[in-house]
Protein backbone atom coordinates (compact mmCIF):
# COMPACT_ATOMS: atom_id res chain seq x y z
CA UNK A 1 0.00 0.00 0.00
CA UNK A 2 1.28 3.35 -1.08
CA UNK A 3 2.18 5.56 1.79
CA UNK A 4 1.27 2.97 4.54
CA UNK A 5 3.64 2.40 7.30
CA UNK A 6 4.30 -1.22 8.89
CA UNK A 7 4.04 -1.76 12.85
CA UNK A 8 5.09 -4.96 14.63
CA UNK A 9 3.82 -5.63 18.04
CA UNK A 10 4.67 -9.23 19.41
CA UNK A 11 5.02 -11.05 15.83
CA UNK A 12 2.19 -8.99 14.14
CA UNK A 13 2.08 -6.70 11.95
CA UNK A 14 -0.19 -3.95 11.29
CA UNK A 15 -0.51 -1.67 8.33
CA UNK A 16 -1.58 1.93 8.14
CA UNK A 17 -2.72 3.71 5.63
CA UNK A 18 -4.73 6.53 5.25
CA UNK A 19 -8.23 6.47 6.38
CA UNK A 20 -9.99 5.08 9.00
CA UNK A 21 -13.01 3.53 9.85
CA UNK A 22 -15.56 6.37 11.22
CA UNK A 23 -16.61 5.75 15.11
CA UNK A 24 -19.83 5.35 16.66
CA UNK A 25 -20.66 6.46 20.71
CA UNK A 26 -23.61 6.55 21.89
CA UNK A 27 -23.90 8.90 24.70
CA UNK A 28 -26.33 8.57 27.59
CA UNK A 29 -27.53 11.09 30.31
CA UNK A 30 -29.53 11.28 33.23
CA UNK A 31 -30.01 13.90 35.46
CA UNK A 32 -30.95 11.31 37.92
CA UNK A 33 -28.04 9.50 37.73
CA UNK A 34 -25.81 11.25 40.61
CA UNK A 35 -27.52 12.79 43.89
CA UNK A 36 -24.73 14.60 46.46
CA UNK A 37 -21.91 13.15 43.94
CA UNK A 38 -23.31 9.47 45.20
CA UNK A 39 -24.90 6.74 42.18
CA UNK A 40 -28.49 6.04 42.07
CA UNK A 41 -29.37 2.01 40.88
CA UNK A 42 -31.85 2.35 39.26
CA UNK A 43 -31.35 5.49 36.81
CA UNK A 44 -27.76 4.10 36.08
CA UNK A 45 -29.87 0.35 35.12
CA UNK A 46 -31.47 2.36 33.01
CA UNK A 47 -28.94 4.05 31.03
CA UNK A 48 -26.77 0.90 30.62
CA UNK A 49 -30.26 -0.45 29.11
CA UNK A 50 -30.19 2.75 26.57
CA UNK A 51 -26.76 2.92 25.84
CA UNK A 52 -26.51 -1.20 25.31
CA UNK A 53 -29.57 -1.36 23.00
CA UNK A 54 -29.03 1.69 20.91
CA UNK A 55 -25.51 0.56 20.38
CA UNK A 56 -26.09 -2.99 19.48
CA UNK A 57 -30.04 -1.41 17.69
CA UNK A 58 -31.55 -4.40 19.81
CA UNK A 59 -35.15 -4.45 20.76
CA UNK A 60 -34.07 -5.85 24.12
CA UNK A 61 -31.71 -6.02 26.49
CA UNK A 62 -30.70 -9.33 26.57
CA UNK A 63 -30.98 -9.53 22.98
CA UNK A 64 -28.45 -6.67 23.35
CA UNK A 65 -25.92 -8.45 25.44
CA UNK A 66 -26.21 -11.36 23.44
CA UNK A 67 -24.29 -9.78 20.27
CA UNK A 68 -21.67 -8.58 22.77
CA UNK A 69 -20.80 -11.75 24.27
CA UNK A 70 -22.09 -15.86 24.18
CA UNK A 71 -23.08 -17.92 26.93
CA UNK A 72 -20.06 -19.80 26.72
CA UNK A 73 -17.97 -16.94 27.53
CA UNK A 74 -15.86 -16.04 30.38
CA UNK A 75 -16.43 -12.41 30.66
CA UNK A 76 -14.22 -9.96 32.27
CA UNK A 77 -15.18 -6.33 33.39
CA UNK A 78 -11.68 -4.82 33.92
CA UNK A 79 -12.20 -1.68 35.62
CA UNK A 80 -10.20 1.13 37.16
CA UNK A 81 -10.57 0.75 41.06
CA UNK A 82 -7.84 2.61 42.41
CA UNK A 83 -9.17 5.61 43.75
CA UNK A 84 -11.99 4.07 44.90
CA UNK A 85 -15.81 3.77 44.54
CA UNK A 86 -15.87 7.29 44.36
CA UNK A 87 -13.75 8.66 41.67
CA UNK A 88 -12.54 4.89 40.04
CA UNK A 89 -15.37 3.42 37.89
CA UNK A 90 -18.33 2.98 39.80
CA UNK A 91 -19.65 -0.23 41.32
CA UNK A 92 -22.97 0.99 40.38
CA UNK A 93 -22.40 0.97 36.82
CA UNK A 94 -20.80 -2.17 37.02
CA UNK A 95 -23.80 -3.75 38.93
CA UNK A 96 -26.24 -3.27 36.02
CA UNK A 97 -23.72 -4.11 33.44
CA UNK A 98 -23.67 -7.63 35.29
CA UNK A 99 -27.40 -7.57 35.67
CA UNK A 100 -27.29 -7.19 31.81
CA UNK A 101 -25.18 -10.21 31.36
CA UNK A 102 -27.22 -12.50 33.57
CA UNK A 103 -30.42 -11.64 31.73
CA UNK A 104 -28.50 -12.63 28.59
CA UNK A 105 -28.21 -16.09 29.83
CA UNK A 106 -24.56 -15.75 31.42
CA UNK A 107 -24.07 -17.73 34.35
CA UNK A 108 -22.27 -15.85 37.46
CA UNK A 109 -19.42 -18.21 37.12
CA UNK A 110 -18.45 -16.69 34.01
CA UNK A 111 -18.36 -13.45 35.02
CA UNK A 112 -15.22 -11.75 36.93
CA UNK A 113 -14.62 -8.44 37.82
CA UNK A 114 -10.84 -7.68 37.51
CA UNK A 115 -8.34 -5.08 37.99
CA UNK A 116 -4.69 -5.28 38.82
CA UNK A 117 -4.72 -5.83 42.37
CA UNK A 118 -7.37 -7.66 44.18
CA UNK A 119 -6.90 -5.23 47.28
CA UNK A 120 -7.83 -1.85 45.22
CA UNK A 121 -10.62 -4.10 44.41
CA UNK A 122 -11.88 -4.89 47.82
CA UNK A 123 -11.06 -1.04 48.84
CA UNK A 124 -13.81 0.15 46.30
CA UNK A 125 -16.26 -2.64 47.58
CA UNK A 126 -16.56 -5.35 44.52
CA UNK A 127 -16.12 -7.84 47.64
CA UNK A 128 -20.04 -6.88 48.15
CA UNK A 129 -20.86 -6.99 44.49
CA UNK A 130 -19.49 -10.11 43.78
CA UNK A 131 -21.65 -11.24 46.90
CA UNK A 132 -24.48 -10.14 46.04
CA UNK A 133 -24.80 -11.45 42.11
CA UNK A 134 -22.94 -14.92 42.82
CA UNK A 135 -19.79 -13.74 40.43
CA UNK A 136 -15.58 -13.13 41.08
CA UNK A 137 -13.58 -10.70 41.56
CA UNK A 138 -9.64 -11.07 40.64
CA UNK A 139 -6.45 -9.46 40.56
CA UNK A 140 -4.18 -9.92 37.33
CA UNK A 141 -1.03 -9.52 39.59
CA UNK A 142 -2.40 -12.27 41.73
CA UNK A 143 -3.27 -14.45 38.72
CA UNK A 144 0.69 -14.51 38.08
CA UNK A 145 1.93 -13.63 34.42
CA UNK A 146 2.27 -16.10 31.29
CA UNK A 147 5.77 -16.71 30.79
CA UNK A 148 4.82 -17.21 26.81
CA UNK A 149 3.18 -13.70 26.64
CA UNK A 150 4.80 -10.36 26.51
CA UNK A 151 5.59 -7.19 25.54
CA UNK A 152 9.06 -6.68 24.54
CA UNK A 153 10.53 -3.07 24.85
CA UNK A 154 14.02 -3.05 25.22
CA UNK A 155 13.71 0.24 27.61
CA UNK A 156 15.09 -0.38 31.19
CA UNK A 157 13.44 -0.42 34.99
CA UNK A 158 13.57 -1.37 38.08
CA UNK A 159 11.58 -4.85 38.70
CA UNK A 160 9.31 -4.62 41.62
CA UNK A 161 7.65 -7.86 43.87
CA UNK A 162 5.06 -9.53 41.61
CA UNK A 163 6.89 -8.85 38.44
CA UNK A 164 7.47 -12.14 37.07
CA UNK A 165 11.26 -11.70 36.90
CA UNK A 166 11.82 -10.25 39.59
CA UNK A 167 14.65 -11.26 41.64
CA UNK A 168 16.38 -12.85 38.10
CA UNK A 169 19.45 -11.89 36.58
CA UNK A 170 20.70 -11.37 32.97
CA UNK A 171 21.29 -9.01 29.97
CA UNK A 172 17.79 -9.50 28.95
CA UNK A 173 15.96 -9.65 32.48
CA UNK A 174 13.63 -6.40 32.46
CA UNK A 175 12.70 -6.34 28.80
CA UNK A 176 9.48 -7.99 28.81
CA UNK A 177 6.42 -6.87 30.12
CA UNK A 178 4.51 -10.39 30.73
CA UNK A 179 0.78 -10.82 30.27
CA UNK A 180 -1.66 -12.10 32.99
CA UNK A 181 -2.79 -15.61 32.91
CA UNK A 182 -6.37 -14.26 34.12
CA UNK A 183 -6.22 -13.34 30.03
CA UNK A 184 -4.27 -15.97 28.35
CA UNK A 185 -5.85 -18.83 30.36
CA UNK A 186 -9.55 -17.76 31.73
CA UNK A 187 -11.22 -14.61 30.11
CA UNK A 188 -12.50 -14.79 26.50
CA UNK A 189 -14.13 -11.38 26.36
CA UNK A 190 -13.51 -8.58 27.66
CA UNK A 191 -15.93 -5.24 28.56
CA UNK A 192 -13.65 -2.50 29.78
CA UNK A 193 -15.20 0.14 31.80
CA UNK A 194 -13.35 3.29 32.52
CA UNK A 195 -13.85 6.66 34.52
CA UNK A 196 -13.82 9.70 33.13
CA UNK A 197 -10.74 10.85 35.47
CA UNK A 198 -7.52 12.47 34.35
CA UNK A 199 -3.89 11.05 33.92
CA UNK A 200 -0.84 13.28 33.89
CA UNK A 201 1.29 11.24 31.49
CA UNK A 202 -1.75 9.88 29.50
CA UNK A 203 -4.20 12.62 29.87
CA UNK A 204 -7.17 10.30 31.12
CA UNK A 205 -7.59 6.73 32.45
CA UNK A 206 -9.31 5.54 30.13
CA UNK A 207 -9.60 2.52 27.96
CA UNK A 208 -6.19 2.09 26.61
CA UNK A 209 -4.26 3.25 29.63
CA UNK A 210 -6.28 1.35 31.70
CA UNK A 211 -6.30 -2.01 29.80
CA UNK A 212 -2.85 -1.70 29.23
CA UNK A 213 -1.30 -1.34 32.50
CA UNK A 214 -3.79 -3.07 34.24
CA UNK A 215 -2.48 -6.66 32.32
CA UNK A 216 1.07 -6.82 32.39
CA UNK A 217 3.95 -6.93 34.53
CA UNK A 218 6.82 -4.27 34.51
CA UNK A 219 5.16 -1.21 34.02
CA UNK A 220 7.00 1.00 35.88
CA UNK A 221 9.07 1.62 33.59
CA UNK A 222 6.72 2.73 31.23
CA UNK A 223 5.75 5.55 33.71
CA UNK A 224 8.26 7.84 33.90
CA UNK A 225 8.23 9.34 30.80
CA UNK A 226 5.24 10.63 29.08
CA UNK A 227 6.71 9.40 25.44
CA UNK A 228 7.54 5.73 26.41
CA UNK A 229 4.19 5.08 27.59
CA UNK A 230 2.91 7.61 24.35
CA UNK A 231 4.30 4.04 22.64
CA UNK A 232 4.19 0.96 24.86
CA UNK A 233 0.64 1.39 25.83
CA UNK A 234 -1.05 1.37 22.41
CA UNK A 235 1.60 -1.58 21.64
CA UNK A 236 0.78 -3.43 24.79
CA UNK A 237 -3.13 -2.78 24.11
CA UNK A 238 -2.69 -4.09 20.16
CA UNK A 239 -1.57 -7.62 21.92
CA UNK A 240 -3.86 -10.67 20.45
CA UNK A 241 -4.73 -11.65 24.10
CA UNK A 242 -5.74 -7.94 24.55
CA UNK A 243 -7.25 -6.01 22.13
CA UNK A 244 -8.63 -9.33 20.25
CA UNK A 245 -11.13 -9.86 23.15
CA UNK A 246 -12.13 -6.29 24.03
CA UNK A 247 -15.79 -6.63 22.84
CA UNK A 248 -17.48 -3.04 24.78
CA UNK A 249 -15.92 0.09 25.86
CA UNK A 250 -18.07 1.89 28.61
CA UNK A 251 -16.71 5.67 29.61
CA UNK A 252 -18.52 6.42 33.47
CA UNK A 253 -18.75 9.53 32.80
CA UNK A 254 -21.39 10.34 35.61
CA UNK A 255 -18.76 12.43 37.23
CA UNK A 256 -15.35 14.30 35.42
CA UNK A 257 -12.68 14.16 37.67
CA UNK A 258 -10.18 16.42 35.71
CA UNK A 259 -7.58 16.55 38.93
CA UNK A 260 -6.47 13.94 41.21
CA UNK A 261 -4.98 11.12 39.57
CA UNK A 262 -5.36 7.88 41.50
CA UNK A 263 -6.77 10.02 43.98
CA UNK A 264 -10.51 11.20 44.64
CA UNK A 265 -10.67 14.64 44.37
CA UNK A 266 -14.62 15.40 44.06
CA UNK A 267 -13.87 19.12 44.24
CA UNK A 268 -12.23 19.12 41.23
CA UNK A 269 -14.54 17.53 39.90
CA UNK A 270 -18.13 17.90 37.58
CA UNK A 271 -20.81 15.93 37.74
CA UNK A 272 -21.93 14.88 34.28
CA UNK A 273 -24.53 12.16 34.34
CA UNK A 274 -23.55 10.31 31.47
CA UNK A 275 -22.41 7.22 30.81
CA UNK A 276 -20.73 6.52 27.12
CA UNK A 277 -20.95 3.31 24.90
CA UNK A 278 -18.77 2.42 21.73
CA UNK A 279 -16.67 -0.47 20.27
CA UNK A 280 -14.00 2.22 19.79
CA UNK A 281 -11.85 2.46 22.47
CA UNK A 282 -9.54 5.29 21.00
CA UNK A 283 -12.69 7.37 20.44
CA UNK A 284 -14.06 7.25 23.54
CA UNK A 285 -10.42 8.53 25.48
CA UNK A 286 -10.31 11.39 22.43
CA UNK A 287 -13.52 12.95 23.69
CA UNK A 288 -12.47 12.00 27.19
CA UNK A 289 -9.64 14.31 26.99
CA UNK A 290 -11.70 16.89 25.09
CA UNK A 291 -14.28 16.96 28.00
CA UNK A 292 -11.66 17.09 30.61
CA UNK A 293 -9.85 19.62 28.74
CA UNK A 294 -12.97 21.57 28.92
CA UNK A 295 -13.89 21.16 32.84
CA UNK A 296 -10.59 22.72 33.47
CA UNK A 297 -11.28 25.79 31.39
CA UNK A 298 -14.40 25.85 32.95
CA UNK A 299 -13.06 26.04 36.42
CA UNK A 300 -9.69 28.05 35.75
CA UNK A 301 -7.55 25.26 36.57
CA UNK A 302 -4.36 24.65 35.33
CA UNK A 303 -3.68 23.82 31.97
CA UNK A 304 -1.91 20.06 30.97
CA UNK A 305 0.24 19.39 28.23
CA UNK A 306 -1.65 16.82 25.97
CA UNK A 307 0.08 13.38 25.34
CA UNK A 308 -1.94 13.27 21.65
CA UNK A 309 1.19 10.67 20.54
CA UNK A 310 -0.38 7.84 22.69
CA UNK A 311 -3.56 8.14 20.85
CA UNK A 312 -2.20 8.98 17.20
CA UNK A 313 -0.10 5.63 18.07
CA UNK A 314 -3.54 3.74 18.60
CA UNK A 315 -5.27 4.94 15.86
CA UNK A 316 -1.72 3.78 13.35
CA UNK A 317 -1.85 0.67 14.87
CA UNK A 318 -5.67 0.26 13.88
CA UNK A 319 -6.91 0.31 17.26
CA UNK A 320 -9.56 3.06 16.57
CA UNK A 321 -10.33 6.80 15.69
CA UNK A 322 -8.21 9.65 16.98
CA UNK A 323 -9.59 12.03 14.71
CA UNK A 324 -12.96 13.45 16.00
CA UNK A 325 -14.21 14.36 12.64
CA UNK A 326 -14.70 10.91 12.29
CA UNK A 327 -16.45 10.00 15.24
CA UNK A 328 -20.85 9.87 14.95
CA UNK A 329 -22.17 10.75 18.07
CA UNK A 330 -25.95 9.77 19.17
CA UNK A 331 -26.81 11.75 22.13
CA UNK A 332 -29.92 10.12 24.73
CA UNK A 333 -31.34 12.01 27.03
CA UNK A 334 -33.31 10.52 29.39
CA UNK A 335 -36.47 12.38 30.33
CA UNK A 336 -36.79 13.26 33.64
CA UNK A 337 -40.97 12.61 34.08
CA UNK A 338 -41.62 12.74 37.49
CA UNK A 339 -40.07 12.51 41.00
CA UNK A 340 -39.13 8.72 42.53
CA UNK A 341 -38.11 7.76 45.25
CA UNK A 342 -34.22 7.40 45.92
CA UNK A 343 -32.66 4.46 45.13
CA UNK A 344 -29.05 5.53 45.93
CA UNK A 345 -26.54 2.61 45.43
CA UNK A 346 -25.96 0.44 48.38
CA UNK A 347 -25.18 -3.18 48.84
CA UNK A 348 -27.46 -5.25 50.86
Amino acid sequence: MAGARMFQVFGASFTAGHTAPRARVVIVEDARAIDAFRPRAEPIREMVSEGITNLTRTASVPEAWRTIVSTQDVVGIKVFSTPGANSGTRPAVVAAVVEGLLAAGVTPQHIVVWDRQLTDLRLAGYSDLAKRYGIRIAGSQQAGYDENAYYDMPLPGTLIWGDLEFGKKGASTGRKSFVSKLLTQEISKIINITPLLNHDLAGVTGNLYSLAMGSVDNTVRFEKEAEHLAQAVPEIYALTNLSDHVVLNIIDALICQYEGEERGLLHYSAVLNQLRFSRDPVALDLLSLKELDGQRRAANAPKVKPNPDLYDNAALLWLGVANTNQIDIEMLKIPVNEPRASSEFRYP
